[in-house]
């Protein structure tokens, strides 16, 4: 796998790369950030075995990255709901789950609670719903964004862990990579079980 992807993961523009594709996925949600984190983790796994004779991305400036990527388009993706507009609020209204994530994130976030944000996060699509949702809903920042930071590092950290030990223990190769991938959609889909059935939370 690593000679395969190796000018990508060896060279310091992975970084940015990892983090425009987290950036803009709240916007394209098709967009495979998960696989890029997992990849460029799992060649991090080889890092020391002696067999990578090239540069390997660094675990915790690779998790960083994300991070900071993820909120940063959740920032962006709530201030574009916020200011709204005719056209984007008629959008909302006719999409029944923005408009459920709204009555949603509005109740968690009004008890002091932000757990659905998290969740979310793991969630196909669902951290576009929620971060539109909460700037439609005219949420305050303050409520918004420590969730949005505690969700962007938990995906990111766990993301890269599944890449990184998947790595240590079958190796930097497409089955460590792919394990790694069913593992986080397997997240997914827990997570987007429970934004649908929230009292699963409780």
């Amino acid at each position: 796998m690593l000679e395969s992807v190796g000018v990508l993961t060896g060279s310091p523009w992975i970084y940015a790369v990892v983090a425009l594709s987290v950036l803009f996925d709240v916007f394209v949600p098709v967009l495979p950030s998960g696989v890029l984190v997992i990849m460029s983790a799992t060649a991090a796994a080889a890092a020391g075995t002696g067999r990578v004779p090239h540069n390997v991305p660094d675990i915790l400036l690779l998790t960083l990255s994300a991070a900071t990527a993820s909120v940063l388009g959740d920032m962006a993706a709530f201030r574009l709901a916020w200011r709204g507009g005719a056209r984007l609020d008629r959008a909302i209204a006719r999409s029944r789950r923005l408009t459920t994530a709204q009555e949603r994130l509005g109740a968690a976030l009004s008890r002091g609670g932000g757990a659905l944000v998290v969740i979310a996060r793991f969630a196909p699509a669902g951290r576009s719903v929620v971060s539109l949702g909460a700037g439609a809903a005219h949420r305050k920042l303050r409520e918004f964004l420590p969730w949005s930071a505690l969700a962007g590092l938990a995906w990111a950290g766990y993301s890269v862990a599944l890449g990184y030990f998947g790595g240590q223990w079958l190796g930097a190769t497409w089955l460590a990579t792919g394990v790694s991938l069913l593992a986080l959609f397997a997240a997914g889909g827990v997570a987007a079980y429970l934004v649908r059935h929230p009292r699963a939370t409780a």
